[in-house]
């Protein structure tokens, strides 16, 4: 395992050499380390990439036309672990120095999302900071979650806001589907596109697209939300 993780070392440090350019041929390159054993609790005190990062960077970055394996606009790719430290010249323990971070910090056409898509909040942009100054490691953890609770502001919103709102929001959301607050969500309870989408179920696109499926918990809050009326609560 050791000389499995030295090999790929070794192949990020040759790839980051070349400036991660539109052309480098990503295409047979590892997607995601094996998952570590999880953290048994999250703490309030660490960032964890697969929980907290990933979601927020694919809802937001990776949509096509952007920063998707596709389009690569830039040169970035932000769709999986390796793609976003290098392409994101993500510098461990230091955001001030990465890429990634310092694109999110800038105003005007430079920074990043682009015109036309949601900024990222002091707490997104500091999610991302505190995950590179904590050495930007692929971690995460065992939420703590209970399918009871669902209420829209404490719990569906903000998870539909880290997976969802990124593509789905802005001057052309996917698929013509907005999830930008409770009347956009409300709508696609309503149409059972919500709930059809994150539980994968026939004749529904998946979502998160090409990301990791939520949680059983998760998608049973929404349920439950959803099977409560959907309440603006």
């Amino acid at each position: 395992m050791k000389r499995i993780f030295l090999s790929l070392a070794i192949g990020i440090t040759a790839l980051v050499t070349i400036q991660c350019k539109h052309e480098t041929d990503f295409t047979d390159f590892p997607v995601n380390p094996e998952l570590p054993i999880p953290s048994a609790t999250c703490s309030d005190d660490t960032v964890y990439f697969v929980n907290s990062v990933l979601p927020l960077l694919k809802s937001s970055c990776a949509m096509q036309g952007c920063h998707d394996m596709g389009t690569a606009e830039h040169g970035i790719i932000l769709t999986d672990y390796y793609r976003i430290k290098i392409t994101g010249r993500v510098k461990p323990g230091s955001s001030g120095n990465s890429l990634l971070y310092k694109v999110l910090s800038r105003n005007g056409e430079s920074g990043m999302p682009p015109s036309g898509y949601p900024e990222f909040s002091a707490e997104q942009k500091a999610i991302v900071a505190k995950w590179i100054d904590q050495g930007a490691i692929y971690n995460y953890c065992s939420e703590a979650c209970n399918p009871d609770n669902f209420a829209f502001s404490a719990d569906i919103f903000p998870l539909i806001s880290a997976n969802c709102k990124g593509c789905h929001s802005g001057n052309d959301p996917s698929g013509g589907v907005r999830l930008e607050n409770y009347t956009t969500i409300k709508a696609a309870a309503d149409n059972n596109s919500l709930y059809g989408s994150v539980a994968w179920l026939s004749g529904y696109s998946p979502m998160p697209k090409d990301g990791f499926r939520l949680t059983d918990c998760n998608i049973t809050q929404i349920k439950n939300w959803i099977d409560n009326g959907a309440p603006n609560n």
